[in-house]
Parts: C-alpha cells; sequence; structure tokens
C-alpha cells in the first residue's frame, strides 16, 4: 500500500490497483469534499445500521488485522468492507464514484417531506451531534438550501408566482 491524497484526506492505496483503504472519518471527509451538498449525509453503518445489510468479507483490516464487514448500502448497488474494531473502510478500485452517485442519487429524490425531517434532525444535531458545531451548522444549511430547491421542483406554480412578487427594501 502506499499513501496517496484524495482532497485532502490521505489514504491508503493498493500498489496492485485493487482498491484504497480509509481510515475512520477519512470517507466521511472525502465524500464531503467530493460534493459539499453531501455533507449532511451521514455515510456511517454504526449511526444507521438500518439503512446497511452486512455479510462476511474474505478480507482483514490493514490496521488491526480484524475480519472486515461486507456492507451493502441500502438498495443502491454500492459494497464495501468495514472494520467494526477501528471503523476503516476498504473501496474497491471505482467504488468511490460510486459511493458518491449513491449518494447524489438519494439527494436528488428525496421528497420535501423528507427534507422536512432531515433538517429537524440537523438542528438537533446542532446542540447534540458528534462533529463541531461549525460542521453541523454547514450540514444543517446544506439541508435547509436542498428543502429550499425540493420546494421549488415539487410546487412549480407557488415558486413562479413567489418570484414575480417585487422585493421590498
Amino acid at each position: 500500500m502506499t499513501t496517496v491524497p484524495l482532497g485532502s484526506v490521505q489514504i491508503d492505496e493498493c500498489l496492485r490497483g485493487h482498491g484504497a483503504w480509509f481510515e475512520d472519518q477519512e470517507l466521511r471527509i472525502a465524500k464531503d469534499e467530493a460534493d459539499p451538498d453531501l455533507s449532511w449525509m451521514d455515510f456511517e453503518i454504526w449511526k444507521h445500521p438500518d439503512r446497511f445489510a452486512l455479510g462476511t468479507s474474505r478480507l482483514a483490516c490493514p490496521d488491526c488485522k480484524t475480519p472486515l464487514v461486507q456492507v451493502q448500502y441500502t438498495d443502491t448497488p454500492v459494497t464495501f468492507d468495514c472494520c467494526p474494531s477501528c471503523h476503516g473502510i476498504w473501496l474497491d478500485k471505482g467504488e468511490f464514484p460510486r459511493v458518491i452517485e449513491a449518494l447524489e442519487h438519494e439527494v436528488t429524490t428525496k421528497s420535501f417531506s423528507d427534507y422536512v425531517k432531515a433538517s429537524v434532525t440537523e438542528a438537533k444535531e446542532l446542540v447534540t451531534g458528534p462533529e463541531s458545531a461549525l460542521s453541523e451548522w454547514r450540514d444543517f444549511r446544506a439541508v435547509l438550501r436542498l428543502l429550499r430547491f425540493r420546494f421549488f421542483v415539487e410546487h412549480q406554480g407557488l415558486s413562479k408566482l413567489l418570484t414575480r412578487i417585487p422585493r421590498i427594501g
């Protein structure tokens, strides 16, 4: 394995081109940098186990040698291997772009109601979230922006009416 940059993250990449190892939180950081609209979406099996199907993997953790767990992300074609001990993630070659595509698809197919629920969750995480207050604030703002976009997509007539109202001040 050799260390290579992926944005601001230094990941360990297989010399034979078989994939890459992301230590705990590196996948989240790389995902957020690849598409800031995804920053509020938690891709963490330990936080949302109901969104992932678990199976056995043939690999061991390169850091702690614990057997990895194969993970299927909801109903997407994304499968990866994760260490239950140190929470590192192994992505086979080409899987990182598929992770981003799956999350982007999820963002574009959420309903206005889904975004309302997500904004409430993100508002709560401003106070109780695991990340810094600034990071949680950015997540909250991203959800609100996407909520606004989804509202205008689902209510095009109303959005046309609102854009015709002259601004005051």
